[in-house]
């Protein structure tokens, strides 16, 4: 009888207590994750400040105003020339181009309509910027490692050639270059960015970034090739035999910045020498006008002596980030082999073949 009594005595006061528990919880606050930013919206991440810093700059970080109001105005002058109405009648340019600046030798673009890289220098924190790599001092690439020299040179020996429309690629020993469609570059096939997406670099044009975020992921938007990255937030990297086009990324927060980690790149998904083992470590922090500090650092033993770091701002937009339709269905890659095969053709009816 006395259990039956201890054992009421206990449940009634357990069920008093747990609710008095979880109210006095509840009334303290129970821990839970900081805010943070949200990141989602539309940047434009133009800007007429070089990757590399101009020589003329030596170690010097920041332009003064007359100097970063000059380079403005020579761009608009350019931008205004190029845009003049066009004669109807003029002539073709010469085969080749007439080795100008522009496309393929001034042969490619009318004018400037799609160029979109900025219309001044950037700032960071008020001041003018020579260059976005900030790291090493100088604005310039680290050395690279001697091997990697090496297979650069390589590189640049069997690809570069003037283009005299010909086949000049017979008489090669090894493979040319336009065998098979796997042996274009990853641009050219519409594979990965001309700039590069991990990390990001502003070019000619195609400047907007989309980034949209959620608790589990954040996607960031490559206008230039439509390369969209999925972050996985507070996720361990996937296994080193594992290659991805854009590279793994997980991420977190250190206080109110988004640290983004990137490895497990594909080999082929190299950029200024880069090769899979790169790792690339990227810090996006909102400023009070609602703009990002983009930053990051590069590192790849095999190819740099020491790691590289650069930074710049994205501006926040209200525009849109339209379809970068590459190759509008890839005709032009398929031309690229149907000409080939024209100048071979023609080459061995030349030496008495039949060319078939």
């Amino acid at each position: 009888m006395f259990s039956m009594y201890l054992v009421r005595l206990i449940c009634l006061t357990f069920v008093i207590l747990v609710p008095g528990l979880v109210l006095s919880d509840s009334a303290q606050g129970s821990p839970s994750a900081p805010a943070r930013p949200d990141l989602s919206g539309t940047y434009d991440a133009a800007t007429l400040t070089p990757l590399v810093r101009p020589k003329q700059f030596g170690n010097k970080l920041y332009l003064t105003r007359e100097e970063a109001e000059e380079i403005a105005t020579t761009e608009k002058a350019l931008i205004g020339k190029s845009l003049q109405a066009s004669a109807p009648d003029r002539e073709a340019p010469p085969q080749g181009g007439d080795g100008s600046p522009g496309a393929a030798g001034n042969v490619g673009g009318y004018n400037s309509f799609w160029i979109d890289r900025g219309t001044n220098a950037m700032t960071v924190d008020g001041k003018f910027r020579t260059s976005i790599i900030v790291d090493p001092e100088d604005g310039q690439f680290p050395p690279m490692t001697p091997e990697a020299k090496k297979k650069q040179a390589q590189r640049f020996a069997s690809s570069r050639h003037a283009n005299d429309g010909t086949a000049w690629w017979l008489d090669r020993d090894s493979p040319g270059p336009y065998d098979n469609m796997e042996q274009r570059s990853t641009a050219e096939r519409c594979l990965l960015g001309f700039s590069g997406a991990t990390p990001s670099i502003p070019s000619l044009y195609n400047n907007y970034k989309r980034i949209v975020q959620t608790n589990e992921y954040v996607m960031i938007l490559i206008e230039m090739v439509h390369d969209a990255r999925i972050v996985r937030m507070n996720a361990e990297h996937v296994p080193a035999d594992v290659n991805k086009w854009l590279g793994d990324s997980i991420g977190w927060w250190e206080d109110d910045t988004l640290v983004v980690d990137t490895t497990n790149f594909h080999p082929q998904a190299s950029r200024r020498g880069s090769s899979e083992n790169t790792h690339v470590v990227e810090r996006f922090t909102r400023l009070e006008d609602g703009n990002l500090l983009y930053r990051f650092t590069v590192e790849n033993g095999d190819v740099w002596t020491a790691p590289w770091t650069g930074e710049y701002i994205w501006r926040a937009s209200d525009e849109k980030v339209y379809e970068y339709a590459c190759h509008e269905g890839n005709y032009a890659l398929g031309n690229i082999m149907r000409g080939a095969r024209i100048l071979e053709k023609d080459a061995m009816q030349a030496r008495g073949g039949t060319g078939d």
